[in-house]
């Protein structure tokens, strides 16, 4: 005799890799928006430490 399916665990297994999957790329987007504020960060330091010859 065959089971009876289980949606509603199937249907929270969904969401939870979804929300799992979210996560990690909202973690790779921070991090990749603060390294580049950083290297930003350092190019106008850079910039303004070069002494300006006319």
């Amino acid at each position: 005799m065959a089971r009876k399916p289980n949606y509603d665990f199937e249907r929270k297994e969904r969401d939870r890799l979804k929300a799992e999957k979210k996560a990690l790329r909202v973690a790779e987007k921070k991090a990749a928006r603060t390294k580049n504020s950083e290297q930003s960060e350092q190019s106008d330091t850079d910039n303004s430490i070069l002494p300006i010859t006319e």
